[in-house]
């Protein structure tokens, strides 16, 4: 079990028993690990101690975040800055595919794809000369993520090149400055869904209601839940930092419980930035 199982098995118990307030010794235990060797590791994957980690998990904390959230995207786009996407301090360009190229899925492109481990588990991504076309983490098996990777983009031509995905993976989850790329293969209505959701910055949430009507779709919440679901390039185009109003994280394309992590990992690293 690797460090993000544990994570995820602890998450998963903090979740459903956060109002008993765990002891270090009971999540030490669920992670099957010693206190010192479970303190050690959970603090070194999201910055915090467990303790503190504990109120990234309440309704009523993502209730108040979403709030905050709310007030500071608003100043952010009456600003200006609802230009590229922003993951940290790497800027997000985004291209979108022609009709004719969603209809010939892919012919002519070539892809080059690798697995690789990220602080949320393991992933699958695939590259372009144009940008990352693919990303999404494996619940399953390799070999099936794979193969429903080949069938979106069943003409493209594809090379198993992890030495070179590997550098764009580092580049997305160790914070690394500069640019990348993303090429989508979605409808226009999807598009701008997409496109909304890279301008809601890291560390704040945003309701699907809120989504809709920065998107330019103000009474199609439902519709734009659907397109925040069948975002396919996980992290980068962020469809985990949208919640209900109420509160409730929601379902994720990639787990509810993972959708927690992510909040809560980013949570905690903004704070840390804060402090």
């Amino acid at each position: 079990m690797n460090d993000y199982e544990r994570i995820e098995k602890v998450i998963k118990y903090l979740d459903e028993n956060f109002k008993d307030q765990p002891s270090l010794k009971t999540l030490a235990k669920v992670a099957h690990l010693s206190e010192s060797h479970f303190q050690r590791m959970f603090t070194r994957w999201t910055g915090v101690t467990p303790k503190t980690f504990l109120k990234f998990l309440t309704a009523q904390n993502a209730k108040k975040l979403l709030l905050e959230s709310k007030d500071l995207l608003s100043a952010s786009l009456d600003s200006g800055l609802s230009g590229p996407g922003r993951l940290h301090d790497l800027m997000i360009s985004v291209e979108a595919m022609t009709p004719g190229e969603v209809k010939s899925k892919g012919l002519g492109i070539e892809i080059k794809y690798g697995t690789h481990e990220t602080p949320f588990g393991e992933c699958l991504i695939g590259v372009t000369s144009r940008g990352v076309c693919h990303l999404v983490f494996i619940d399953s098996s390799k070999k099936e993520a794979i193969s429903h990777m080949k069938e979106k983009w069943a003409q493209a031509t594809f090379i198993s090149s992890p030495k070179d995905t590997e550098e764009v993976i580092k580049k997305i989850f160790e914070k690394k400055k500069g640019k990348l790329s993303i090429l989508l293969q979605g409808t226009s209505f999807q598009m701008k869904v997409w496109e909304a959701l890279l301008s809601v910055p890291e560390g704040s949430l945003i309701s699907y209601d809120r989504l809709a009507s920065l998107a330019g779709f103000q009474k199609a919440a439902r519709a734009v839940g659907t397109a925040v679901g069948s975002n396919s390039i996980a992290y980068l185009i962020p469809c985990h930092r949208v919640i209900r109003e109420t509160g409730v994280i929601g379902q994720y394309r990639w787990g509810t419980t993972r959708k927690r992590c992510i909040l809560t990992w980013e949570q905690s690293h903004m704070e840390n930035q804060d402090e």
